[in-house]
């Protein structure tokens, strides 16, 4: 009786692997539907750099997203102060499962830098964002993996894993808490390609807007290792602008300035 029971569940094992990657591709199928369609986004944004002794250094930068249909988002950024970084312009086209094309232009060199996929898990301009964690999520990036329900903040959360299966990645994968209310992030935990715990994303002071799309007015990024972190201050959301692609061409780098 006991071999028996002990067939049914092993039998059983594959099954509930694949419900519980049912259930996390379904969540996250959930968290792009209802973050699509807004067209274009402009903001502004405050970046604040915390080194491990508490040491603050700030940069401005505005930012513009367009939304691609059939593929990734094109953004454009732009740094604006201080005076050593004022005019570096980077420039993003995401793909799902193709590399990503990111180009950095430096103004101090006059010319533009191009990212190599086999370099998109390096720090951008010495924050503690990755060039990788710049694009946009696409549904075929990843392997999704429901874990659990757990409260976090206070919020009913669903817990899911998504594992990286797109090249040059630098993490083994990440943890992501989904608000299972408005289907938006709370809180990333990012894997190394040791598996050991890297960094933690935060997600705060979330705003709706066009009655549907939800963004978040703070964003944290603290390196576990260097006790380094990064935020993001986000104001002045603009949605559907009228951008078009020919604003996020390469030679809009160089115009940017």
């Amino acid at each position: 009786m006991n071999k028996i029971i002990l067939g049914l569940y092993f039998a059983m094992l594959p099954c509930i692997s694949m419900a519980e990657i049912s259930k996390g591709l379904e969540i996250m199928q959930e968290v792009k539907q209802r973050n699509s369609g807004w067209s274009d986004v402009t903001a502004d944004l405050e970046m604040v750099l915390t080194n491990n002794n508490g040491n603050e250094h700030r940069r401005k930068l505005a930012m513009k997203i367009l939304e691609i249909k059939n593929d990734g988002d094109k953004s454009l950024s732009v740094f604006n102060n201080p005076r050593d970084i004022k005019g570096t312009a980077f420039l993003s086209f995401t793909h799902a499962l193709d590399a990503d094309e990111q180009w950095l232009y430096l103004p101090a060199l006059k010319r533009v830098k191009r990212i190599s996929s086999s370099n998109k898990s390096g720090p951008f301009l010495g924050s503690e964002i990755a060039f990788e964690d710049l694009s946009s999520f696409e549904l075929e990036k990843y392997k999704y993996t429901y874990l659990r329900d757990e409260l976090l903040d206070g919020l009913d959360c669903f817990v899911i894993e998504n594992a990286p299966q797109y090249e040059f990645s630098g993490y083994t994968r990440t943890i992501v808490w989904v608000d299972k209310v408005r289907y938006i992030p709370i809180k990333i935990d990012y894997y190394d390609r040791k598996n050991t715990l890297l960094k933690t994303q935060t997600f705060n002071d979330y705003q709706q807007f066009l009655g549907q799309y939800w963004r978040a007015g703070i964003m944290t990024m603290k390196n576990h290792v260097t006790g380094k972190s990064t935020q993001l201050l986000l104001h002045n959301y603009k949605f559907r602008n009228g951008l078009t692609a020919r604003q996020f061409d390469k030679n809009s780098l160089k115009r940017s300035r």
